[in-house]
């Protein structure tokens, strides 16, 4: 059984992902397999990203957690993100340290910095200390992904 948030394979009797902790919910099919073309999905994809990011640079969650979607400006140079509610992006999971990492700017644009995190920070599914950041960068923190939009 595959988890449905990181992808990691569990066995067939488990309940909670042996990785990253989600449930794992059996679901019996109802429905016929759902097609989508290819371009449905790059329209809905440039008008979300487009809508989410209108102000400036922006981390928005692509998957975990249920907040697929949710958009984080960054307002500031330094934006930190973490379990801990006085974290500037809160991503309530055990697998997110209280302060997993920092994006910030500098003179050669964004960069993010692992903060000792236990679980490691991500960038296009590379583990990272530290990182340049460009647009349309995929982050991994925890269980969530999160695209980094720039414009």
């Amino acid at each position: 059984m595959y988890c449905p948030e990181c992808g990691f394979q569990n066995p067939e009797t488990s309940n909670f992902c042996a990785k990253c902790g989600s449930l794992l919910v059996v679901e019996e099919p109802s429905d016929p397999t759902l097609t989508l073309f290819v371009g449905e999905l790059e329209h809905e994809a440039s008008s979300a990203s487009a809508h989410a990011h209108a102000g400036g640079p922006a981390l928005v969650v692509r998957s975990g957690g249920g907040r697929t979607g949710e958009s984080f400006g960054l307002a500031t140079a330094r934006v930190s993100i973490g379990r801990s509610p006085d974290c500037d992006v809160f991503l309530d999971d055990v697998t997110v340290s209280r302060r997993h990492a920092i994006v910030a700017s500098g003179a050669s644009g964004w960069h993010i910095d692992d903060q000792g995190s236990l679980n490691g920070t991500y960038v296009n599914r590379h583990r990272i200390d530290s990182a340049p950041l460009a647009d349309g960068d995929e982050i991994q923190i925890g269980k969530y992904r999160l695209i980094f939009l720039s414009r």
